[in-house]
């Protein structure tokens, strides 16, 4: 019987997988915004090439936790909500997982958007010449209008057209900088120096996202049906997400090259340094870039969590229930709104990295435990490698979360 099983399985061509990329292009989106560019230029230019390695880390986690996020939507055609809420029994428990990991994720994708908006905003005002205030609230223009069209093949294709983008222009300036392939492959060892652990924290925390695993799920289960296509699943999240990890590390790279010992404010910093090697070039690749990473990021904030609460509270996954519709509309309101204010976007993201170090490890233990189940996932639940791993993984975001929260908390105090 297994035989015959085996033998009936579906060969995929290559380029049967190119097509199958979707669902993992939009997680790398997702991470890649104005908060991953900035963290990763401030990264090479304070220490080099030693914090190479964080990008690599990160890329291995988010691949592992994504894989068990997009396997759960194929198996159960389900998304992680309807997990988490299926796996108590108890009233109070479940209602206490709907309020911590609900609240936590709408209030995080709220500030996400709004930093996304104000920081690309900040970026673009330097070299393009127009006004932060208005250039937030029209980038939120643009979100509004692809959210509130909302059709999933068209977001994937937007998505996956502006990871394109990124790939081309931030891995071409890393190129252009020429760096040292030693120095790079000696930044792949992993070494804490002094005064680093803070960017060791920001770069993992902006590349494991919790609000990704709602939608990898539900995207993943609109996609696929089949546990044949767990393979096309796979391609796409692994091919996706190191992109994603190519695109960061080539950002750093080229900082760690041009602007090493140099303080870095906004991203558009580098720009400048680039002006030697692409003249009036420079200032366009950057703005592209950024552009391309801040809507990228914020297109997917309303996603994160629409989908969360769509799952958590039985919503249909588009916007043909009105509820899912207003989730989405009024984050992106929120965003646009708070980006024309002219506030500091720095204070709006540390808002979304307290909330960050809250939610992510609860979701990290949620979907390590829910694909774990054999009541969930019965034969397509984590092998013992996964499971152990996994744990791994998760108790790492225990950390990174705990330092991430009492980090937020210390620099609200220095602010206010």
């Amino acid at each position: 019987m297994l035989e015959k099983k085996m033998m009936s399985k579906p060969k995929y061509t290559l380029k049967d997988k190119i097509k199958a990329i979707g669902p993992g292009a939009m997680i790398t989106a997702s991470f890649i915004g104005p908060g991953t560019v900035t963290t990763a230029t401030r990264a090479g230019a304070g220490y080099g090439y030693a914090l190479l390695w964080t990008v690599i880390f990160s890329i291995v986690a988010t691949i592992l936790l994504q894989e068990m996020s997009a396997r759960l939507g194929i198996i159960t055609q389900n998304g992680l909500g309807e997990a988490i809420v299926k796996q108590f029994d108890n009233p109070t428990l479940k209602k206490l997982s709907i309020l911590l990991v609900g609240g936590s994720i709408t209030l995080g994708c709220a500030s996400y958007i709004s930093g996304d908006l104000s920081g690309t905003a900040l970026g673009l005002s330097t070299m393009i010449g127009i006004e932060t205030r208005m250039m937030g609230p029209l980038m939120g223009l643009i979100v509004f209008f692809l959210v509130y069209k909302e059709s999933p093949k068209l977001l994937e294709k937007v998505l996956t057209a502006l990871v394109a983008v990124m790939a081309i222009v931030f891995v071409t300036t890393m190129f252009v900088a020429k760096p040292g392939v030693g120095e790079i492959l000696s930044g792949c060892i992993p070494r804490i120096p002094d005064k680093s652990l803070i960017y060791i924290i920001a770069m993992i925390g902006t590349t494991v996202v919790p609000y990704n695993f709602f939608i990898h799920a539900a995207s993943a289960g609109q996609n696929w049906s089949s546990p044949d296509e767990l393979e096309l699943s796979k391609w796409d999240t692994n091919v996706s997400i190191t992109v994603g990890g190519i695109i960061t590390a080539s950002i750093l790279i080229t900082s760690a090259t041009l602007m090493r010992g140099m303080e870095v404010k906004p991203a558009a910093d580098m720009a400048i340094q680039l002006e030697p090697l692409l003249g009036s070039w420079a200032k366009m690749f950057m703005s592209i870039g950024l552009f391309a990473a801040g809507l990228s990021s914020a297109i997917a904030s309303p996603l994160g969590a629409s989908y969360t609460l769509a799952g958590l509270l039985g919503w249909k996954y588009d916007n043909s229930d009105k509820r899912f519709r207003t989730v989405n509309m009024t984050i992106v309101i929120i965003g646009a709104i708070v980006s024309g204010l002219g506030l500091n976007p720095l204070t709006i993201i540390l808002i979304a990295q307290a909330l960050n170090g809250i939610v992510l490890p609860v979701v990290a233990i949620y979907l390590v435990y829910i694909t774990s189940s054999q009541r969930q996932l019965g034969e397509y639940k984590n092998t013992t490698m996964q499971k152990w791993v996994g744990v791994f993984v998760a108790s790492i975001t225990v950390i990174l979360g705990t330092t991430s929260l009492i980090d937020a908390i210390k620099s609200f105090e220095q602010i206010f």
